[in-house]
C-alpha cells in the first residue's frame, strides 16, 4: 500500500485507543491497522452470514463496509442472523444491520444498496471495493458474485451453510480457482433444498461467517495463508473441519485462458430457475387455500396428503396423512387413485414435486396447495404457527 494513503488514513489518539490489541500484534501494527481503515470491503447480503462478517469486521476496523441487500427483517431469522434484533422485525435488513454497525465503530462509512443483485448493478456495485464477500443463499447469486468478481478482478470470499454443515474458500485470486472451477454446472432445481425447507442449526453461519471475516483480513493484512485453492468444510454436529485442495481448471468458461464468459448472464436461466423458489419442470394443478377450507367445511371427500417430515408434522399440520416425499415412491399404493388429493407442504415448492410425480403415476384428481401451509397459516387460520 503507498505511503500517502497510509498517512491519508492516520489513526486518531481514539482510534488507537480502540485498536490498541492489534496495534501490539506485530502481524497487525500501525500500518496493517492503516490498511483495514483505508480498506473497502462489499458484503452480499446481511443475514446469517453477513451479520458476523459485518460485525466483526466493523469492529476490527475496515473503513468502508458495502451492503447489499433489498430484504426485511422476519421473525424466522432472528435464530441466526444476530445482526438484527425482536425490535427490528418488519424494518429494512439494511438499516437494521448499518444501526447496528455504526453503534459498534462510528468510524466505519456504510455504504447501502438496497438493490437485489443483478446482472445489470453487480459490476457497477463492485467497482469501488477491494474485496467482496459473498454472503448469499442461492445458486444464480453464487454464480453472479463470482463472475463478476472475476471480471472485475475482485477477490471472492466465499461461504455457503446448511443444516449443519458449512464450506468457505477463497476464490477469484491470480492463479487461484473460482467457484466455477469447484462447481462448473449448477445443480438440478429443486435437488438442493434451501435453509428455508431444509432448515439451518443457527450458530453454524456464525462459525462461517467469522472464518470468511477473517479471511478478509488476511487479505487486507497481506499476512498469513488465506484459503486460496483450499475448500474449508465445516461439520457442526460433529465438529470436524476438513480441507479439500483445489485446482484452477484450465477450461473454466470465466478464469480459464480460452474464457468464454466476457459478460454477465443470465443466471435464473443457468441455473434452470423461473421465479423465486419453484423448480422450473414442476407445473402443477393448484387449489388456494381458501377454495380448500370452503370444500373441506363442506364435507367433501377430498384426501388432505401432507408430504413434509415428521419433524416438521409436530409443529402444525392440517390433520392430513403424512407421507414425506422422500418416501412417496415406496407408499404410493397408500394413495386411492379414484379420490382427489390435495398434496400440501411448508410452502408449496414439494408438495408440487409431489403432484408431478403423481400425475406422471397416473394419478389424475391431484392437485398442490398453493402457497402450501405458511399460505394456510397467512389466509386461512392466523393462530396457526408458521416456521
Amino acid at each position: 500500500m503507498a505511503t500517502s494513503t497510509l498517512v491519508s488514513n492516520a489513526l486518531s489518539k481514539d482510534e488507537i485507543l480502540r485498536y490498541s490489541r492489534h496495534l501490539i500484534m506485530p502481524e497487525v501494527g500501525l500500518e496493517g491497522q492503516q490498511k483495514l481503515k483505508a480498506a473497502r470491503v462489499l458484503c452480499i447480503g446481511t443475514g446469517g452470514l453477513g451479520s458476523p462478517l459485518a460485525l466483526y469486521l466493523a469492529a476490527a476496523g475496515v473503513g468502508t463496509l458495502g451492503l447489499v441487500d433489498f430484504d426485511v427483517v422476519d421473525f424466522t431469522n432472528l435464530q441466526r442472523q444476530i445482526i438484527h434484533s425482536t425490535a427490528d422485525v418488519g424494518r429494512k435488513k439494511l438499516d437494521s444491520a448499518a444501526e447496528k454497525i455504526e453503534s459498534i465503530n462510528p468510524y466505519v462509512d456504510v455504504v447501502r444498496f438496497e438493490t437485489r443483485l443483478s446482472s445489470d448493478n453487480a459490476l457497477r456495485i463492485f467497482e469501488d471495493f477491494d474485496i467482496v464477500v459473498d454472503g448469499t443463499d442461492n445458486f444464480p447469486t453464487r454464480y453472479l458474485v463470482n463472475d463478476a468478481c472475476v471480471l472485475s478482478g475482485k477477490p471472492n470470499v466465499y461461504g455457503s451453510i446448511f443444516r449443519f454443515e458449512g464450506q468457505a474458500s477463497v476464490f477469484g485470486m491470480k492463479d487461484g480457482p473460482c467457484y466455477r472451477c469447484l462447481y462448473p454446472e449448477p445443480p438440478p432445481p429443486g435437488l438442493v433444498p434451501s435453509c428455508a425447507e431444509g432448515g439451518v442449526l443457527g450458530i453454524l453461519p456464525g462459525l462461517v461467517g467469522i472464518i470468511q471475516a477473517t479471511e478478509t483480513i488476511k487479505l487486507i493484512l497481506g499476512n498469513g495463508d488465506p484459503l486460496v485453492g483450499r475448500l474449508l468444510l465445516v461439520d457442526a454436529l460433529g465438529m470436524r473441519f476438513r480441507e479439500l485442495k483445489l485446482r484452477k481448471n484450465p477450461e473454466c468458461p470465466v478464469c480459464g485462458p480460452n474464457r468464454t464468459i466476457h459478460e454477465l448472464i443470465d443466471y435464473q436461466e443457468f441455473c434452470g430457475i423461473r421465479g423465486e423458489e419453484a423448480p422450473a419442470s414442476v407445473s402443477v394443478p393448484e387449489i388456494q387455500p381458501e377454495e380448500l377450507k370452503r370444500r373441506l367445511d363442506a364435507g367433501e371427500d377430498i384426501f388432505v396428503l401432507d408430504v413434509r417430515e415428521p419433524h416438521e408434522y409436530q409443529i402444525c399440520n392440517l390433520n392430513g396423512q403424512l407421507i414425506p416425499l422422500g418416501d412417496l415412491p415406496k407408499r404410493m399404493n397408500e394413495l386411492d387413485s379414484s379420490r382427489e388429493i390435495v398434496a400440501h407442504c411448508r410452502s408449496g415448492v414439494r408438495s408440487g414435486k409431489a403432484v408431478d410425480f403423481l400425475r406422471q403415476a397416473g394419478f389424475r384428481k391431484v392437485k398442490n396447495l398453493a402457497g402450501g401451509i405458511l399460505a394456510w397459516a397467512d389466509r386461512v387460520d392466523p393462530k396457526m404457527p408458521k416456521y
